[in-house]
């Protein structure tokens, strides 16, 4: 089981458990903190249950009994305190929208990370180490991930274009043929546009990588689709958290693909931190009085 998860496998799988089981699931959401220092006995009593019960709910979680779930939620609360999705308070100050914006954050990165697969990677990764050219879709805040994209692609010496504009990226898409690859990145997966662009590219021939949760109609069109499953409340922390963590996983993908590349891609971006220097001030130097 995926560790940084456990309180959200927990009220995902709550609908599942027996009513007397749902009382520990809740006892346990509501005060994790106290469950790691309680005894079997101890948590039977505040959820009114008997110990048998607390017994069945944590093997129904796949664990061996209450101690060894009892191990897990203390790595949890360890390695992930707080970091849940952020709710904005008109009394909020400064220190703590800073606070609760950088926590979230950090923890949907950490899930995230948790959650990607390896396999589906390596796929990824290959199919754009052969690809003879390369083109980034996505709309609003993931048109600025695409550009970041092909920067990034670019600076490996990849033909890589970004393309937010719905009817460029429909002409750009039956252009494309087979040992092409679309990189098609959504927060929803469920944009209409790009889901027509996907569906293009794929029918011509081309590989598409989608950068999108699972379970939506891009993830479907998709023939390696990357899932991204962010907590999905619709306000200000799912947007900017989306966007971050797709900027992290085409970073994934963009080493894995100079790994791939070979040692000449790292003469190459020698080369272009030369050709850079001329666009720079030099630093001023504070000088140094003698003695």
């Amino acid at each position: 089981m995926n560790t940084v998860n456990l309180l959200k496998t927990i009220a995902e799988a709550r609908s599942s458990l027996r009513k007397s089981e749902q009382k520990v699931a809740d006892y346990v959401l509501a005060q994790p903190n106290d469950i790691i220092h309680m005894r079997i006995v101890d948590l039977a009593s505040e959820a009114q249950v008997s110990e048998p019960t607390v017994v069945r709910f944590c093997r129904a979680l796949n664990y061996d009994g209450f101690q060894d779930f009892k191990l897990t939620l203390a790595q949890v609360l360890a390695t992930n305190p707080n970091y849940e999705p952020f709710s904005l308070n008109k009394k909020d100050t400064i220190s703590d929208f800073k606070q609760k914006i950088f926590d979230s954050t950090v923890g949907n990165l950490i899930n995230i990370k948790e959650m990607l697969d390896e396999q589906t990677l390596e796929s990824a990764i290959e199919a754009l180490a052969r690809a003879s050219r390369i083109e980034f879709y996505g709309f609003g805040a993931s048109a600025a991930v695409c550009t970041d994209a092909q920067h990034k692609f670019y600076r490996l010496r990849v033909s890589a274009v970004a393309c937010s504009d719905p009817h460029l990226q429909s002409i750009c898409a039956v252009s494309l043929s087979e040992g092409d690859v679309v990189v098609a990145i959504s927060q929803t997966g469920r944009t209409k546009d790009l889901l027509h662009s996907a569906k293009l590219a794929k029918e011509n021939g081309a590989t598409v990588i989608a950068l999108c949760p699972s379970d939506t109609p891009l993830a479907e069109v998709a023939n390696i689709p990357i899932h991204i499953d962010l907590e999905e409340d619709k306000d200000l922390s799912a947007l900017m958290s989306s966007r971050v963590v797709h900027l992290v996983v085409i970073d994934v993908l963009a080493v894995g693909l100079a790994m791939k590349l070979g040692p000449g891609v790292v003469d190459h971006l020698k080369t272009i931190r030369r050709s850079l220097r001329s666009l720079r001030q030099n630093e001023k130097r504070p000088l140094i009085k003698k003695s």
